[in-house]
């Protein structure tokens, strides 16, 4: 992060698109080895974890026969570039849980130019993260993608106002205003038809904050985790209209694998979910410990910027149903309720059978 140059990078994050473009895998897949830690970059595998054997002598006593896990290279295509969003996973592979669970991980960093869910969908990668939103539509565009758990209980997507600007109260009260936006994001087509906004003016959203701060009358959409450390940085003073306070109350950082790693390879999905909400659990307690290994596959984002991004995501990460049910958990109701929120803005066709979309199987049990 370079918070002085008016560019915030991690201002253009994961706005839900209503078509989910395709990418090229293949450029991305060659940058893998420099996604990861000091982990392995070879092709990843789906043979079952097992418990290999080492071989012994017929007269050998049983304490000469060692058991060694197996280990099976895996790869995560984390949702944006590497930040403390994605703190779980960073301690479930420094403080070796995904190791222990027989993987020798490899995070890739995901971007603008990057689909986590066509990549997983490919077999290049056995684990992903995306939005709850933005796997329904994937889905319904024939990729057959299941949430096996979520870092995130509700979004940090959030609208950005000016202070001075006395008018702005709630969503309601954008009507007239430019506001710099993903046009066809998701939670943007709720609000407009929710708040009938039908005169506020859509304005390109690049992912810089420039045009936002020169216009005192302007709201950008962003990150609670991320765009009020920069726009402290640069002393504009700022109010939030939180996006999951609109109604629109998705699951973030959902993590996600193909129906056919589920079928084919449960105990894999098991042990990476297991492993993963460990590094949550941790990370919770740990993160000023954790984020040194986050910088280094994001120098961009300065240590201070991710001390307080940890600080900003714990309630989105352990409260709500986390509080009580665990983290990572998920509900049945939110995600139908999502669903029903997209066909009704015309996103998704037809709702599915939700119990297809997510399970909460793999998840350690409270």
């Amino acid at each position: 992060m370079k918070p002085f140059n008016l560019t915030n990078p991690l201002a253009a994050k994961r706005p839900v698109i209503l078509s989910i473009s395709l990418v090229m895998i293949s450029s991305m897949l060659a940058a893998c080895g420099n996604a990861g830690s000091s982990v392995s970059t070879s092709a990843p595998s789906t043979a079952p974890l097992a418990q290999a054997t080492a071989s012994a002598a017929p007269a050998a006593s049983p304490a000469s026969t060692t058991a060694t896990k197996a280990v099976v290279p895996a790869t995560v295509v984390l949702n944006w570039f590497a930040e403390p969003e994605h703190g779980g996973n960073f301690a479930a592979l420094a403080k070796g849980f995904y190791k222990d669970a027989g993987f020798d991980m490899t995070l890739m960093p995901g971007g603008p130019q990057v689909s986590s869910t066509q990549i997983v969908a490919s077999g290049k990668a056995q684990f992903g993260m995306a939005n709850g939103d933005d796997i329904l539509v994937a889905r319904q565009e024939g990729i057959p993608i299941v949430a096996i758990a979520t870092s995130m209980q509700k979004s940090p997507q959030a609208v950005f106002f000016h202070k001075e600007d006395t008018a702005i109260k709630d969503f309601g009260d954008l009507n007239g205003h430019k506001v710099y936006v993903a046009s066809t994001a998701s939670f943007w087509q709720f609000i407009k038809k929710k708040y009938k906004l039908d005169s506020a003016q859509e304005m390109k959203y690049t992912g810089q904050l420039v045009n936002f701060v020169s216009d005192p009358k302007a709201l950008t959409q962003g990150y609670v985790t991320s765009e009020p450390f920069t726009l402290s940085q640069q002393k504009v003073e700022h109010g939030t209209l939180l996006v999951a306070d609109s109604g629109y109350n998705i699951y973030a950082g959902v993590y996600f694998t193909t129906e056919k790693m589920i079928a084919e390879h449960p105990d894999q999905v098991k042990a990476f979910v297991e492993a993963t909400v460990k590094g949550w659990d941790y990370y919770k307690d740990h993160s000023e410990e954790i984020n040194p290994s986050i910088q280094v596959k994001n120098p961009d984002m300065g240590l201070d910027m991710m001390k307080f991004s940890a600080a900003k995501e714990m309630d989105f990460v352990f409260g709500g149903d986390a509080a009580s049910k665990g983290t990572g958990v998920m509900t049945k109701e939110r995600w139908t309720e999502v669903q029903k929120q997209l066909v009704d803005v015309g996103v998704l066709k037809t709702a599915e059978n939700i119990d297809k979309v997510f399970t909460t199987q793999f998840l350690p049990k409270k």
